[in-house]
C-alpha cells in the first residue's frame, strides 16, 4: 500500500481539487483507493457527497485503525471509499501534542489499511503542526501544489527549509503547479524561475479554470461533468506522474 498525501502550507491552492480528481482516477485505473479527509472544513468529502458521522471522533483517530473503519463510507465510483472530515479534526494537533510517539501516529494507524487497499490519498488542511509532521513520515509521496506567484513561491521555500531543518526526506516531495493563467507574465517569470531552482516540479501544470470550481456545483470530480475539457486532461496527466512515482 502506498501512501499519497496532497499537502501545502498555503490554503487556496487547489490542493482538495487534486486530493479528489487524483482519487477518482486511481480508482477508475483498477486500484483499490482510500481517501482520507483530514481537513476539518471536509471540501473533499462534500465533493463526493459524503457527509461526516454526527459524533465527535477525532479524539479516537490516532488510537486505533478500527476507529477509521467504523468512519469509513463508500463512494458511488468503484475502488473508491472514503473517511470523511468532522470539524473536530480541528484539534488535530492539540490531541497529537499529549501523545507518546506522535510523528508516527498517522503511519502506525493507517498500516491497518494495508491489506484492503492499494493507495490511501490524504487531503491535508493547510498548516504546519504535528499533524504535518505525522503526514510527512507516513507519506510515500507529497504532492505540493503551487500557485506561481510570490507567495506560493515564498511558502513553498519555508517547506523545504522546515524539510532540511527537520532531516526529513526532501525526496518525497512533488510540486506541481496549479491554478495556472499562462497569459500572466508574473505566472510565467514564477515558474521559469522556480523550475530553474528545483529540479522536482512534475511536468503537469493545472490550469485555472472555471470547471474546477464547478466541482462544488456538481459535487463530483472534473471528469464526471466536463470529460473534455483542458482541466480534466491535466488531473489524467497528474494521475499519470503520480502514478509513475509510485512504481518506482
Amino acid at each position: 500500500m502506498k501512501v499519497v498525501a496532497c499537502y501545502s502550507m498555503k490554503g487556496g491552492v487547489g490542493k482538495t481539487a487534486t486530493s479528489v480528481n487524483l482519487a477518482y482516477w486511481a480508482a477508475k485505473s483498477g486500484l483499490k483507493t482510500l481517501l482520507i479527509d483530514l481537513d476539518p472544513q471536509g471540501a473533499s468529502s462534500f465533493y463526493f457527497n459524503i457527509s461526516p458521522s454526527p459524533k465527535k471522533w477525532a479524539v479516537r483517530f490516532f488510537k486505533a485503525y478500527e476507529n477509521l473503519v467504523k468512519n469509513l463510507q463508500t463512494s458511488e465510483f468503484e475502488n473508491l471509499d472514503i473517511i470523511p472530515a468532522h470539524l473536530s479534526f480541528r484539534g488535530f494537533d492539540a490531541l497529537l501534542s499529549g501523545l507518546e510517539n506522535r510523528n508516527k501516529r498517522l503511519k502506525r494507524v493507517l498500516k491497518g489499511f494495508d491489506a484492503d487497499y492499494e493507495l490511501v490519498i490524504l487531503d491535508c488542511p493547510p498548516s504546519i503542526g504535528y499533524l504535518s509532521e505525522s503526514v510527512f513520515i507516513a507519506a510515500d509521496i507529497i504532492l505540493v501544489p503551487v500557485i506561481p506567484t510570490t507567495l506560493s513561491e515564498r511558502t513553498f521555500e519555508q517547506l523545504i527549509t522546515f524539510f532540511e531543518e527537520n532531516d526529513y526526506p526532501i525526496d518525497k516531495i512533488m510540486p506541481f503547479f496549479s491554478m495556472v493563467q499562462a497569459q500572466k507574465t508574473l505566472h510565467q517569470s514564477t515558474m521559469q524561475s522556480m523550475l530553474a531552482r528545483y529540479r522536482q516540479f512534475l511536468s503537469v501544470t493545472i490550469p485555472y479554470s472555471a470547471d474546477i470550481e464547478k466541482m462544488g456545483e456538481h459535487q463530483a470530480p472534473v471528469d464526471v461533468f466536463a470529460k473534455s475539457k483542458p482541466a480534466n486532461g491535466a488531473y489524467i496527466e497528474l494521475w499519470g506522474e503520480v502514478s509513475k512515482a509510485l512504481k518506482q
